[in-house]
């Protein structure tokens, strides 16, 4: 098996249109690209050359370990072991907290430079020219919705590129479910330790529910066949869907609440 270059990376990433100076939210499967020669530095470096000294790059960063072992989130008084796992559970800390997303986040995150953003669960990394700007903050409940890193790529109408990965691991999604009507979006809630005032305390934050392919495939399916942005080709190997941010949202808006309003679910 040929090792894909770092060269032929490039080549694919401009010719689906990311290009110098633009903001990319990716989405990756690492394995799905083929042998890459250098794995997913390699990658990461194909990104940051195609986008250029005035581009950023942006991928989730979340951190599922950093969470209640006690589901119910009610810890009775007889629960030692219960007490014991849950002082175990680290704090986050946006220096060395490691992801559960990927090669390719583990990578960015290994980048001289990079930014982090704050959450314990739902963080994302970015690098290059916008990055500060795009990680300074985010808020603990709705972590993907209003006045987080998702909506300033929305801004800045950032390129979200799947990169051998479907809809149904679209992160954006959620930040679109987030901009919901409370009676329309799904509900779930948040827990993980987190320092307030110096001291570690458990946090309980409102969210919106995982999907589990129930609905974010067809919105994306709808938005491809609607969108005057999207673009289809390969990475490599990989299947690849390229578009803008904001017309996604626009369409997804409409297409995911009207599938909520319907099902309730």
């Amino acid at each position: 098996m040929a090792l894909i270059s770092r060269t032929s990376l490039i080549e694919d990433l401009t010719e689906l249109g990311v290009t110098s100076g633009g903001v990319v939210l990716v989405h990756c499967s690492l394995s799905s690209i083929g042998q890459v020669d250098g794995g997913a530095p390699t990658v990461v470096d194909a990104f940051r050359t195609a986008l250029g000294p005035r581009g950023t790059l942006v991928t989730p960063a979340f951190s599922g370990t950093i969470t209640d072992p006690c589901r119910s989130g009610i810890v009775g008084a007889t629960d030692p072991d219960v007490w014991a796992t849950r002082d175990q559970v680290p704090l986050y800390d946006p220096a060395t907290t490691p992801t559960e997303t990927g090669a390719i986040p583990t990578a960015v995150l290994a980048e001289p430079g990079r930014r982090r953003s704050p959450h314990p669960q739902a963080s994302v990394a970015a690098v290059g020219a916008d990055a500060d700007a795009i990680c300074r903050d985010q808020p603990l409940s709705f972590a993907l919705g209003e006045n987080s890193p998702f909506s300033r790529l929305v801004e800045l109408d950032a390129t979200i590129v799947l990169l051998g990965v479907g809809h149904n691991r679209s992160s954006m999604l959620h930040h679109v479910e987030s901009l919901l009507p409370p009676d329309v979006r799904r509900h779930w809630v948040r827990r993980f330790p987190h320092r307030v005032d110096g001291e570690r305390v458990w946090v309980e934050a409102r969210d919106v529910a995982a999907d589990n392919s129930t609905h974010f495939p067809a919105v994306g399916a709808a938005f491809a066949s609607t969108s005057t942005t999207h673009r289809r080709g390969r990475i490599g190997d990989a299947p690849t869907e390229v578009f803008s941010s904001r017309e996604y949202v626009a369409i997804a808006l409409a297409q995911l609440g009207r599938r909520l309003r319907a099902t309730g679910r």
